[in-house]
């Protein structure tokens, strides 16, 4: 009788080394940012050998899926489609860029250096575009549902990263100050 040989253990601690990697690489990232963060400190901050990570990921773009996918792992963007049963559309509005909102308190610094690098980096600007941009295009579709063209100009203000920063950190509106400052915004731009 001929035994199946499966990896159990081996395939288990491969499985940590990469998560520990992963993670490793995602605090770096909120840190100094993924353009500036190198293969060495990725390695030294997971307690890996340069070769142990290339094993792991060939090449930084495998490394930014990994890390942007364990990132909308641990904390998901706002999921839009649960916004469609909202029937009235300043409501709807109004939950939409509040969770929006909170998303980006919670991740704020992360966003920030990914958002900054992304304008350097093609590489990180694809991966961007890649994992966010069908997330913000339901967002706008569901929120902009039955907005005039101005309207729907000025949600994409609204639910934009930057926007959320000006408002609450540099002038120190509430995230509800904030949510209610664009919703009015955008409704009234009709």
């Amino acid at each position: 009788m001929s035994r199946r040989y499966t990896l159990g253990k081996r395939a288990e601690q491969q499985a940590e080394t990469r998560r520990k990697i992963v993670e490793a690489a995602v605090d770096l990232h909120t840190q100094v940012g993924p353009a500036r963060t190198t293969i060495s400190m990725v390695a030294e901050r997971a307690g890996v050998q340069r070769h142990t990570f290339y094993a792991h990921f060939p090449d930084d773009r495998s490394l930014l899926l990994a890390c942007s996918g364990l990132a909308l792992e641990r904390d998901p963007f706002p999921e839009a489609s649960v916004w469609r049963g909202i029937a009235d559309r300043r409501e709807r509005l109004r939950t939409g860029l509040d969770a929006i909102y909170a998303y980006y308190e919670r991740n704020a610094q992360l966003t920030a250096s990914v958002l900054r690098d992304a304008e350097a980096s093609p590489l990180v600007g694809e991966i961007v575009a890649l994992r966010m941009g069908p997330l913000f295009a339901e967002a706008l579709v569901v929120l902009g549902d039955g907005m005039s063209e101005r309207q729907r100009a000025l949600l994409q203000v609204a639910i934009s990263y930057f926007t959320w920063r000006t408002l609450t950190r540099e002038s120190a509106l509430t995230n509800d100050a904030a949510t209610e400052t664009m919703a009015s915004a955008v409704l009234a731009a009709g």
